[in-house]
């Protein structure tokens, strides 16, 4: 079988396995968004925070949970690592450099999971297990709460009541991240995920120094890092590493659990507005992107151009042997259009164009499915531009699924996909004008701004995957980038609930003969030309600096 054909089948292989839980999976999440029951541990749970669990929120209360939960897991997750040091299971490792807590705190809770430390020679097991991989559930849960706010703006008429933010964090977490979690973990197990807390081992030698390792609760971890589009890995080396996905098959199970969710979400959200037909359509677009993606990532790195690709059937540098050239292709794409940033392969060792792939992938604002809750929020927002735009074009006020969009929507709307790009090319200027920043270059040239525009590209988007080669472990970019990662992740959710209160207040409009058939597959080539035109324009210029320079000159 040839590499292609490979890729070809494991990409089928793939959209099989994600039609056969797209119903179930939608259903499940909206009955638990829409049930008014509580579990007893989640009582349990609503008692020891303090929280009313059966009141409604208006917007701004909401997002005062938000911030107030997120802030509140920011100060613990740093003071963690601070004390990492007077902590029992550290395994010898001292406390984190203040730069590096925040940046790592600021991360994890934005679910980015930006790593500029060796998970392995730094991390001990409770700030892996206590911190790292328990905001690995929460953060997901933010985003999928979040997500669930702005479709209760679209079901709800004449309230400004968006449901209770404790609520559906805690729903998000006991009975949608947790139950996945424990299965997908015993999954890859079974398959050489290693799940242990022993200490650390010396393995023999290697360069003339001690090979050392050290266990740790692997597949958990590595389960709830993919189900929550979070991305950080035990090891350096993340998901190319054989201890967090030893075969071939846990390859194709992990990009699979990266996109259940957000692809399952637009089941979830058609059922909870009324209208199935409505999520097929955010289902199409978000497919249609992704399935593009893919194409365009396997034509780029299986391209042969001389005899040592035309040998090694694709370009092979910085990709597992084991894992092969269209596996790493699906895993790269998959892990750009989510919010995930896991690896099984090196983004800057992809081809030129392959490497601006990815960046185009998050610069879309990963909404092809996207991560988990921001990718249907994200789609959402981009949906009511594309109305806009329709609306527009034949001269009447924009509806979408029964509210107009007025000028105060569009406002709303407008901020949010200004937000990023915004955060993306002031700090990518900013570094590369500043002498310091530039030493942290490897590359010269249009692959070294390549590697400070992907930093701020994967930050302000909270993927959290690196293109390689530049030492971000410094005062600037631990500081510049987790304050990216914040402002990224916290600024747009003011404006997605904000234009969700501004939705459930609002009287429904009924449908006419003149309004948009936002079911149709009209409206879903509407909206993925909106996405890449929008897109084209913000970053055009500073793609052609980097990877399409690089692409073109190779």
């Amino acid at each position: 079988m040839g590499p292609v054909l490979a890729g070809v089948l494991q990409l089928l292989a793939l959209i099989a396995a994600l039609a056969l839980t797209y119903v179930p999976l939608g259903n499940h999440m909206a009955k638990v968004y829409s049930s008014d029951k509580h579990w007893r541990v989640e009582k349990w749970i609503y008692k020891g925070i303090g929280a009313d669990p059966n009141t409604e929120m208006r917007w701004p209360a909401y997002l005062r949970g938000v911030l107030a939960f997120s802030a509140v897991g920011v100060l613990f997750l740093y003071l963690l690592q601070r004390l990492q040091g007077a902590l029992p299971g550290s395994l010898g490792f001292k406390a984190i450099d203040p730069d590096q807590a925040f940046n790592t705190a600021a991360s994890f809770v934005t679910n980015t999971n930006w790593q500029s430390y060796y998970g392995e020679q730094a991390m001990g097991h409770v700030v892996q297990t206590a911190g790292l991989a328990v905001q690995n559930f929460v953060s997901a849960a933010v985003g999928i709460a979040v997500a669930v706010a702005l479709v209760r703006g679209f079901a709800r008429s004449r309230t400004g009541e968006l449901g209770n933010f404790w609520s559906d964090l805690v729903r998000g977490v006991t009975r949608i991240l947790l139950p996945l979690s424990v299965v997908a973990a015993i999954v890859l197990v079974a398959c050489g995920a290693i799940q242990n807390f022993s200490g650390i081992h010396e393995v023999g030698q290697f360069m003339g120094g001690d090979q050392q390792w050290n266990g740790g609760a692997v597949a958990s971890q590595e389960a709830i890092k993919e189900i929550g589009t979070n991305g950080g890995g035990y090891f350096n080396a993340n998901s190319a590493h054989p201890f967090e996905n030893p075969t071939p098959f846990t390859n194709l199970f992990e990009i699979f659990l990266l996109l259940v969710i957000p692809f399952a979400l637009t089941r979830t959200f058609g059922i909870m507005v009324g209208s199935v037909k409505q999520g097929y359509a955010i289902l199409a677009t978000m497919g249609t992107i992704w399935v593009g993606f893919i194409a365009l990532m396997m034509w780029t790195e299986f391209a042969h151009h001389g005899p040592a690709l035309q040998t090694a059937g694709g370009a092979m540098e910085g990709k597992e042997t084991r894992i092969g050239v269209g596996a790493s292709s699906i895993f790269a794409v998959s892990t750009t259009l989510t919010s995930t940033g896991a690896v099984d392969s090196f983004h800057s060792s992809f081809t030129g164009l392959g490497g601006g792939i990815t960046m185009l992938g998050m610069q879309l604002g990963e909404i092809a499915p996207g991560g988990t809750g921001s990718g249907l929020y994200g789609m959402l927002i981009m949906a009511v531009i594309a109305v806009f735009i329709a609306g527009l074009m034949v001269g009447r006020t924009p509806e979408y699924l029964g509210k107009k969009i007025s000028t105060r929507e569009i406002k709303f709307a407008a901020c949010y996909i200004l937000i990023t790009p915004a955060l993306v090319l002031i700090f990518t200027a900013v570094a590369m004008a500043l002498p310091t920043p530039g030493h942290s270059m490897t590359n010269s040239g249009a692959h070294g701004f390549s590697e400070i525009l992907y930093a701020y590209t994967s930050a302000s988007n909270n993927n959290g995957s690196a293109f390689a080669g530049l030492n971000a472990d410094t005062q600037w970019f631990n500081s510049t980038l987790g304050l990216a990662m914040i402002l990224g992740r916290f600024l747009p959710m003011v404006f997605v609930l904000a234009l969700a209160g501004s939705l459930a207040e609002q009287k429904p409009v009924p449908a006419t003969a003149g309004t948009l058939r936002t079911e149709k597959p009209l409206f879903t080539g509407l909206l993925v030309g909106a996405i890449l035109i929008i897109t084209g324009l913000t970053y055009f210029p500073a793609l052609a600096l980097g990877p399409l320079a690089e692409g073109l000159a190779s």
